[in-house]
């Protein structure tokens, strides 16, 4: 869930660009950004106020372009680590936003590359799980605030509460289980992959590319191939490691380099890649075609 993580972070980053040009001057939007990081990290784990007043400060300055930082700000006791990283991973978006020579190339890539299977959690809306879990922990939070006060009382009450809730839910959910059983199994197998790519085919493709003066295909490929090398064959369909973090399974990664940067400059930056770069790569992954190949 890693890859997922980092996608939602940069999107989020993105977002938050567009909101201050519709909303607010960056320098104002950044300085909201920044106070509320303050505010979190000063926080002690469960310190509800602080994390009440850096909500405000966070909606003020940025409207509701940030919903993941929101609901850990939301959240009893507030997830501060959570918020602290979103929020800093934000300040580095907004002040090193990504520059590319051609915007309109570099957004064709960014949406092919999120509209690979990998990321299709980003784009589902919410289930009726989710939200119902949302709307059930709101009223619980109500309900804290109304027999407690503003901060929502005591942990201990309020992990008593949760706690009742979490055994009400858990015996919706067997109820609900039980009445549909076998038809998850069911469902799970009719939709898995028709079967496995074997890394010699992605290597075969590769050259088939090349051939025909696709190198950014060709390249795509040639990671494709190293990827399921080194940790299995549904691992580019299916993995949610990105090709940088299934490198460093590698033996030696930093030899990788010379076919790990051209790919993500072509992928995530629209860049060419010339036969001279796409030579360097193709002689650094033809170790891990060979063992492929001779399995083939």
């Amino acid at each position: 869930m890693l890859a997922v993580t980092v996608a939602v972070i940069a999107l989020a980053g993105a977002t938050a660009l567009s909101a201050a040009a519709d909303t607010a001057s960056p320098s104002k939007y950044r300085q909201a950004v920044e106070e509320t990081y303050n505010l979190v990290q000063s926080a002690s784990p469960n310190d509800t106020a602080a994390a009440s007043h850096a909500l405000t400060v966070l909606e003020a300055g940025t409207g509701m372009s940030q919903p993941e930082i929101i609901a850990d700000l939301q959240r009893r006791p507030p997830s501060f680590e959570d918020a602290k990283l979103r929020l800093s991973a934000l300040m580095n978006a907004i002040d090193q936003p990504a520059n590319t020579s051609d915007p309109a190339t570099a957004q064709q890539r960014l949406h092919d590359v999120l509209a690979m299977h990998r990321y299709d959690a980003l784009h589902r809306p919410p289930s009726l799980l989710d939200r119902f879990l949302q709307w059930a922990r709101d009223r619980l939070d109500q309900i804290l605030r109304l027999l407690f006060g503003g901060s929502g009382g005591s942990s201990i009450a309020g992990w008593f509460f949760y706690l009742i809730g979490a055994v009400v839910l858990a015996a919706v959910a067997v109820i609900v289980f039980r009445s549909v059983r076998g038809r998850l199994s069911e469902s799970l197998v009719a939709h898995q992959p028709a079967g496995p790519r074997a890394p010699a085919d992605y290597f075969a493709e590769a050259d088939r590319l090349a051939e025909q003066g696709d190198r950014v295909g060709a390249i795509r490929n040639l990671c494709a191939g190293v990827a399921a090398t080194l940790a299995g064959e549904r691992t580019w369909e299916g993995s949610p490691l990105t090709v940088r973090e299934i490198f460093q399974r590698a033996p030696d990664p930093g030899r990788l380099r010379p076919l790990l940067l051209p790919f993500e400059a072509a992928i995530y930056g629209g860049r060419e890649v010339d036969s001279a770069t796409y030579a360097r790569a193709a002689q650094v992954a033809a170790p891990f075609r060979q063992p492929a190949e001779v399995a083939a």
